[in-house]
Formats: structure tokens, sequence, C-alpha cells
């Protein structure tokens, strides 16, 4: 006999498998939880002053480790090479002439109207700190969207620096990147209830000055680097190793040719000197413990492989490439190129390198992507969440070009009226200066990866240049 009990079991058998095949699939793609982050930002840190990138001696050992558990991209660049419009560039995703902060004068109010990608992560749940120089201004009080702000005023100081801890201002005896350290360490023992953001961002490698009332700096020349007295000594003796550019006058160069009354030519005997560089690559290991103490507390507290650590920088230095020495803002390699590592292992694979033309204004929309937040209208970088998941760059439409832009400086003699705008692609790249006439530059990369030989004159640039300066025209809207 056929009892009710045995229809609804003939019926539930019949449909189990059905709802398995209708809820299967939607409890698989429950998506990942999103990751914490950690994001390390150097002051002047040149690419190539690390261990993973290939230099013969420095200690990097932790920052290299990042490299090699995650992803180096070997092409990255800045938008502007100078301290505040770089950093701007970094929290909002958008190139200088968007954002506005184009010098390193007193923008106080300005940058506390950023739209920053830590403000709308928090705004989507992260719990958010920032710990270190902020430098768009001497204002050290929060900018919004942080929990958990330390800070230092202007530039601040290696040694005994006041600081601004959470509103209550004191001075801390001590070196200011281990300073920075111990409180990056303390907001990550913190207990989380919540995925979390943290930015440091170091004084170090920048050289210690002078700031006055309006932010602007002494010369850079007159700075002082300072390592931590445990590494006074590291590298004594070490040679420098230079790139052939180190030194040679910039005859082909007429903006840098100019002749300046207080400045002796650029040649061979303008270029950094052996210990100033290697002060610069002892002040680096300090950096580097503090990113070892930082890697041990996210092991300890198994958050490690839950967050997503990125280590950059926020432009180059000249060591004496084209006499150039102790500076940056010029359009060229040196001064451009910048170091990013990434590890995240939910998503990248362990020693990836990846060779696209990737810039600081890509940091934003890839933070945005990866913390579930919407990536404003005005975002003009892209994000790099393709290349961190391994695509090879046939899947989805990436950058042939971008803009390389600065503003006439009225501090520094040497880049008096050299505001310039400069389009680079994969084998070019052309520097127009705006406040110069007849001076602007064209390099052929692929031929020439130092920049020697201005090719602008030449007959092979009659068919690319106008090329170039459509692009330029696009890029600077």
């Amino acid at each position: 006999m056929f009892s009710i009990f045995d229809f609804r079991h003939s019926i539930f058998s019949k449909l189990l498998p059905l709802a398995a095949i209708l809820i299967g699939p939607l409890v698989s793609a429950q998506p990942e939880p999103r990751p914490n982050i950690v994001f390390v930002l150097m002051d002047d840190q040149r690419w190539d002053d690390l261990g993973f990138a290939g230099h013969p001696f420095v200690q990097t050992p932790n920052i290299d480790r990042l490299a090699h558990e995650g992803i180096r991209f070997t092409h990255a660049f800045v938008t502007t090479p100078l301290c505040s419009p770089s950093r701007a560039s970094f929290l909002t995703g958008e190139y200088a002439h968007t954002h506005g902060i184009t010098d390193n004068t007193a923008h106080d109010k300005q940058s506390h109207q950023l739209v920053t990608w830590p403000r709308l992560l928090h705004d989507v749940g992260y719990e958010t700190g920032f710990v270190g120089k902020w430098h768009m201004g001497l204002d050290d009080t929060p900018r919004p969207g942080f929990d958990y702000w330390v800070s230092i005023r202007g530039q601040g100081q290696y040694l005994d620096p006041p600081i601004n801890d959470n509103g209550n201002r004191r001075v801390i005896k001590g070196y200011v990147t281990d300073i920075f350290s111990d409180y990056a360490v303390d907001f990550l023992k913190h207990k989380h209830d919540k995925p979390f953001m943290l930015w440091v961002a170091h004084k170090a490698v920048h050289p210690d000055l002078q700031q006055a009332a309006d932010g602007t700096l002494s010369d850079p020349s007159a700075g002082k680097f300072i390592p931590a007295e445990r590494h006074k000594h590291l590298y004594a003796n070490k040679p420098i190793p230079r790139r052939p550019n180190y030194g040679v006058a910039p005859k082909d160069k007429p903006a840098l040719a100019r002749q300046i009354d207080s400045l002796p030519p650029l040649s061979d005997k303008t270029g950094t000197d052996d210990e100033t560089v290697r002060n610069r690559l002892r002040m680096v290991v300090a950096v580097d413990e503090g990113v070892g103490r930082m890697l041990k507390v996210l092991e300890d507290a198994h958050q490690l492989d839950n967050t997503l650590f990125v280590f950059t920088s926020d432009e180059g230095y000249f060591y004496g490439e084209h006499g150039l020495s102790v500076e940056r803002r010029l359009a060229y390699e040196e001064s451009a190129l910048i170091p990013i590592v990434m590890r995240y292992p939910k998503l990248i694979r362990p020693n990836t390198s990846c060779d696209a033309m990737v810039l600081n204004i890509d940091i934003a929309p890839t933070m945005l992507e990866l913390g579930g937040a919407k990536i404003p209208k005005t975002v003009q970088g892209m994000s790099l969440v393709p290349w961190l998941d391994g695509k090879d760059g046939k899947d989805f439409v990436w950058r042939d070009s971008f803009l390389i832009e600065y503003w006439s400086d009225k501090v520094f003699p040497r880049v008096l009226k050299m505001g310039y705008k400069c389009v680079r692609t994969d084998r070019w790249k052309y520097i127009h200066y705006v406040d110069l006439t007849g001076m602007d530059e064209l390099y052929d990369l692929q031929q020439d990866p130092y920049e020697m030989t201005n090719v602008i004159s030449k007959a092979q640039a009659k068919k690319v240049l106008p090329q170039l300066q459509e692009q330029l025209i696009k890029l600077s809207r």
C-alpha cells in the first residue's frame, strides 16, 4: 500500500538532486573576504636601490620577500616626480592637473578635501590607520576617513620628532623610522573586527631639511641623509654601482645646459658622492626592519595571507645621471621610475614579474576594487587586478602611453622655468618644456635606454613627433 509518507519521500528524493544543482553554485560562489591592506610608501626611494631589483649589496630581505612571494612591477612610474603631487595621485588615482596639488607648498586645506581611497574604504566598512609623513602642507591633524592617526608636522625630523599621536602632541625620543614602525606594529596588534587598512608613509629616504612657513623646503643639496645609529658604518667602502649616464654632461639637453649664475654646469663633478649614496642605502635598512616586524605581527595573528601588502615610493632620485645630483622632479627614468611590489597569495602567484607600464594613479582603483568600494568617475588610473590575477594582457586593454607632468619651480634654481609635459610610450619619450622655447627633447628608449641622445632634430623624429604631440594633448585633458 502506497502511503502519504512514501509519496513525500518519493517527491523529496527526486527534488533533492535538483535542489543541489540550484543551491550548490550559490554556496560555492560566496566571495572571498575582502583583504586587509598594508601600504608602505617611501620618500625618494629609487627603484634599483633594493635587493630584489639587483642591487649588489644593499640588505633588504623583508622587502625582497614581498617581491619573491608576490608580484614586482618592473616598469612602474609616477606621473609627477615630486612628493606632494605624487602622494595626492597615489591617494586619488588622478593626475596632478586633475586633483590640483601641483607642488610642495602648503596644501593643508586642499588635502583635507581629497576623495581618497582610504576614505572610500572607510565608508564601506574598513578600519583605517595612517602612520607617518602626510607631506601635503604642515598640518599634522587627521585627514577624513582615518580611525587611527599618527603624523608629523610637515617634513618632521629624523631624531626625537614631535608626533601627533591621535590628537596628543608629544616629542618621542628615537629615530623616526623606528618610531613609525612601532606605531604601525601597534595598529596591527589591535583587535580588528572588520577588514583593516594601514598606510605607512616614511620620511626615509628624504634628506633632513628645514621647512619654511609656506611648506617649501631648503635646497636638497644642503640636507643630510641620517641613518639609524646602528647602521652608520654599514657598507663601509662598498663601491657604488653607477649607470652609464652618470656624470655625462647634458650637451644635447638645452634646458639642463642653461648657464645658471648660482650653480656650476652639470658634469661629472656635480654627481652624488659615494658616501651620500651609502647613507641613503643605510637608511633603507631601518625601513626594511620595520617591514619585517609588520610581517611577523601579521603572521603571528594568522592574517598575513589575508593581507595585501604593498611597498612603493613617491618618486625616484638622481645620483649624478646627466650630472644631476640629490634631485628628482625631471622626466628622466631615474626620477620617474619607482618600485612597486605586492604580496597577496590569495590572488598573486609567487615570484611574478610584470613589465607593463603601471602608474601611481593605478593604486587607488586597485584598492577600491579589491576592497569592494565604488571607483569614482574622476579616477584616471586603471585597476591592476587583472595583472595580479595572472592575466598576460591579451584578455584586456592596457595603456600604451602615459603623461608625466611638472610645474615650474619657484624655489630651486636648476628647475626654474622648467615646467614640462612629457608623454612616454614603450619606445619613445617626448618632453615638452612649457616655459622654454626650442628646448624640447625626444628619446628612443629602445636604442637609448639611458636617455643620452636627444633625437628631436633627427630625421627619425619627423614621423613619430606629431603622433606623440597629439597623445600629449589628449593625456593633458
